[in-house]
């Protein structure tokens, strides 16, 4: 049985990014999911009244990406397949048209490492792709490379269970 006892808000520095399948290491920050309804404006020619509201198309926001620069070419590979330089000489080779698009899997864990919420992010393709910061001799900052992904929707997957926290047991008592 889940706690349903929790009232402190869970924390936002601890998550996991899922694509092919496997856990995206050094991941360090999110962009918020975000959905915007267009409004449709309408109004009866007969209604002297003000002008009626409509929700119209759907729009899924751009999520943003960033992981601390090591030898993971993750986030490379999966820019490459929007656009690849060394291929751009042949035609037809600088995009693979077959596999750009990836599903992503956002995970909040709590405390304890425990996954508490996922988001399932379909259709998923790189926008834009930094591979290096601004790099600075005098600074003293980790390196984090970006990329921002296009989707076509999310949704928070309700199949996970929220687990029991652990509770702590003093040995001493």
């Amino acid at each position: 049985m889940a706690t349903l006892k929790r009232i402190v808000p869970y924390k936002n520095y601890k998550f996991q990014v899922q694509w092919d399948g496997k856990v995206v290491a050094g991941i360090n920050h999110v962009g918020a999911l975000t959905r915007t309804s267009q409004v449709i404006t309408w109004r009866d020619g007969g209604d002297p009244s003000a002008p009626h509201h409509s929700p119209g198309q759907v729009e899924y926001g751009p999520i943003r990406l960033e992981q601390g620069l090591t030898v993971d070419t993750e986030f490379e590979a999966w820019a490459n397949k929007v656009w690849d330089y060394p291929n751009s000489a042949q035609l037809g080779k600088e995009v693979s048209l077959g596999d750009f698009r990836k599903d992503i899997t956002i995970t909040l864990l709590n405390e304890a490492g425990q996954a508490v919420m996922a988001w399932n992010v379909y259709k998923c393709w790189v926008s834009e792709y930094s591979a290096t910061p601004d790099l600075d001799a005098s600074g003293n900052a980790i390196a984090i490379r970006s990329m921002t992904v296009q989707n076509e929707g999310w949704f928070r997957d309700s199949d996970l269970q929220i687990p029991d926290e652990p509770i702590f047991s003093d040995p001493s008592s």
